[in-house]
């Protein structure tokens, strides 16, 4: 009977073998499956006279191979391969969409440009004012075409982190339900092999989205987010929701559900495809949209401004080119009031300089009911303390001009201001009529008839206005301009030489003959006239009455000779139909001039140049992203090759285990035929 129970436990011992062997086979490509060993023990001794005889073998356990360490590396390592892929994924489309000659900005720019020189060469030519138009046209069309794209791309990520945060909240459920199943099969004394590996398989998925800090408590896997937010603990868990961002709406955030409590930890979440997303949209996304914006508002500013400097084919000042920046809807979207605010009122924002603006928000925080303090994001640099109380002054940052809509405000309430956001998806074509383009200067001079000497002026010392209208005070704008319809011609008359022949008097004399202001020259040189003329308005009186404010409008000129004594210069309105192409040709330098960023220490970048930055500026990061991409690639390779050489199967080597236990199996058999024949034997000598 010993024979026959040792052979019974060895075949036992090598059944149970061999299906442990099977069944590691059977789970070859089941994910997170770690193989499973047998280990065999000897059964106790029995004495038979001085000796100790064995009685066979037992099967002690069935161990999972695994290594808690590697198993953490490759989640680690899936986090990091998840957040850069995600991130690779939203900025390849970006830079291709900003580089591509058809997509971007650049073609339609120089376009632009192309057809304002076209315009300069022929500056009565209908068809060419129409090109420029239609180019114009296409010009703002292409900003309006980006900025879509860039909010559909913002949209698809708030979709993303909605269907994210769902898939996270379902493992985490998985998790804690794992946690206590296998709490109380431990707690009887059993092995839940296969629920172990369903628990780190589940966690190791749950890496893919988000980066989680796990820890091992009394068996249970307990999970944190961020800088230890719980998530999992034991089978209780945590809800992750997506909701409107309290300063940005359009923007959704993360918040930790707890039950009698909720945290923000939009800005904790790193790691996995969520932490790529909100990388991609605050480092990437963000500044674009302002970078675009920006250039957006200073191409509508300075060819707006230009317009209102010059004459058009009908002898008027120019119109608008493009719709204003400061109109009252572009203003009130420029802030965006906290969803805890207690206070009904909000923000004007309107953009007194674009030259200075920087592609920065700010964010506006109440002190008191009256008193806010300013801070540029997103490094939340201050930038000074201000008052609504009388006398309020609007705080201007960085061009930005900001006007509170109420008398006060609850303490703590916050706005946050987007100057140059929306500006590209806002720009539009206003001027229809292509003889409205202002492409001749305002002012044009002549050698007054009867003049005589070598007096010239130079074909480009002719009068070039320095004051600036300001357009976006449309009232004082219109005034500037018919002031100066009124206040010409002017005069320009020259006296005599002095006795040693270096200096000569001139004066400049109104429409009507009266004195403005005199001044001298060097005969036989070049000498620049620095010249003011007061506005007038019909009636002849000055603009507005009061001396202290009078208008005027500011030029200068350029002239070269020696003028006779008497000789004179009239100074006078551009007239219909000029051919004059010089408010064309300052147009036409806005392609190069220095007007983006001017507040900065280099002083200025041109349109081309600010693009030309953003499109470098995105390129790079996908670059980097793609290197970062390969890299992680490479790591998670690593982790998991590392954690299948210890805990996956090898068929190769499973195969020849099948072999050793059937061997095994048959060689137990042999010694219960042994043990029968034994037996056999004894029963028939008897």
């Amino acid at each position: 009977m010993s024979l026959l129970n040792i052979g019974m436990s060895g075949l036992s011992a090598s059944q149970s073998s061999l299906m442990t062997t099977g069944n590691n086979i059977a789970n070859a490509d089941t994910a997170g499956y770690s193989r499973q060993q047998t280990v065999q023990g000897t059964k106790a001794s029995q004495q038979f006279g001085n000796v100790f005889i064995g009685t066979g073998t037992t099967l002690a356990d069935v161990r999972r191979v695994y290594n808690s360490y590697l198993d953490a590396q490759l989640q680690t390592s899936t986090s990091l391969n998840s957040d850069s892929a995600a991130y690779l994924n939203q900025v390849t489309p970006l830079d291709k969409l900003l580089s591509d000659t058809g997509t971007g900005l650049n073609g339609a720019l120089t376009k632009f440009f192309a057809s304002v020189q076209n315009v300069n060469a022929k500056p009565g030519d209908d068809a060419s004012r129409q090109l420029l138009l239609s180019d114009t046209q296409a010009l703002s069309n292409r900003f309006n075409s980006i900025s879509t794209q860039l909010t559909q791309q913002n949209a698809n990520i708030n979709g993303n982190l909605t269907n994210m945060a769902d898939q996270v909240n379902k493992l985490a459920t998985t998790v804690a339900q794992l946690n206590k199943k296998i709490t109380e099969i431990s707690s009887a004394g059993g092995m839940p092999n296969e629920l172990l590996d369903a628990r780190n398989e589940t966690v190791r998925q749950l890496s893919t989205f988000t980066s989680a800090q796990v820890v091992e408590r009394e068996g249970n896997l307990d999970i944190y987010l961020g800088s230890g937010q719980p998530l999992v603990m034991g089978s209780t868990t945590s809800k992750i929701e997506v909701v409107p961002g309290k300063d940005d709406p359009g923007r959704l955030s993360l918040q930790l559900d707890r039950g009698a409590s909720t945290i923000d930890i939009t800005s904790l979440m790193t790691g996995g495809e969520i932490g790529g997303l909100l990388r991609y949209r605050s480092t990437v996304l963000d500044p674009a949209m302002n970078e675009l914006g920006r250039v957006a508002l200073v191409v509508a500013d300075q060819m707006n401004s230009l317009q209102a400097q010059g004459i058009d084919k009908n002898g008027a000042f120019g119109s608008n080119l493009f719709n204003s920046i400061n109109s009252a809807t572009q203003s009130s979207q420029r802030s965006i009031a906290s969803t805890s605010n207690v206070g009904a009122g909000n923000f004007d924002v309107s953009i007194k300089d674009t030259g200075k603006l920087t592609i920065n928000d700010y964010k506006v925080t109440f002190t008191t009911a009256t008193d806010y303090i300013v801070q540029r994001l997103p490094d939340n640099t201050s930038m000074g303390s201000f008052s609504t109380a009388p006398p309020a002054t609007a705080a201007v940052i960085d061009g930005v001009e900001m006007k509170f809509t109420a008398a006060s405000a609850s303490p703590g309430d916050s706005f946050r201001i987007t100057p140059t956001r929306n500006a590209a998806a806002n720009i539009k074509t206003e001027m229809t009529d292509s003889k409205r383009l202002a492409i001749a200067a305002p002012l044009g001079a002549a050698i007054a008839a009867g003049s005589s000497g070598t007096l010239t002026i130079p074909a480009s010392g002719q009068p070039t206005l320095t004051t600036k209208f300001d357009i976006y005070d449309t009232a004082t704008s219109t005034a500037m301009q018919t002031g100066l319809k009124n206040s010409t011609p002017a005069k320009v008359v020259f006296g005599a030489v002095s006795a040693d022949g270096t200096s000569q008097t001139y004066q400049f004399l109104d429409a009507k003959g009266g004195l403005i202001s005199s001044g001298t020259i060097k005969p036989g040189e070049s000498n620049t006239l620095n010249l003011s003329i007061p506005l007038k308005d019909a009636t002849g009186a000055p603009m507005p009455p009061a001396p202290a404010t009078q208008y005027t409008a500011d030029f200068s000129m350029t002239i070269a000779g020696a003028p006779s004594d008497g000789a004179g210069i009239n100074v006078s309105l551009s007239q219909p139909g000029t051919l004059d192409n010089r408010n064309g040709t300052a147009l036409a330098g806005l392609q190069t001039a220095q007007t983006v960023d001017t507040g900065s220490a280099s002083k200025g970048i041109s349109l081309n140049d600010a693009y030309g930055k953003l499109v470098e500026g995105v390129g790079s990061k996908a670059a980097q992203g793609k290197l970062d991409s390969a890299a992680t690639d490479a790591i998670l390779a690593n982790a998991k090759g590392a954690r299948d050489s210890l805990s996956g199967v090898d068929l190769d080597e499973e195969t020849g285990n099948l072999v050793k236990y059937q061997q095994y199996y048959t060689a137990s058999s042999q010694i219960i035929k042994a043990a029968q024949e034994i037996f056999s034997t004894l029963i028939n000598s008897l």
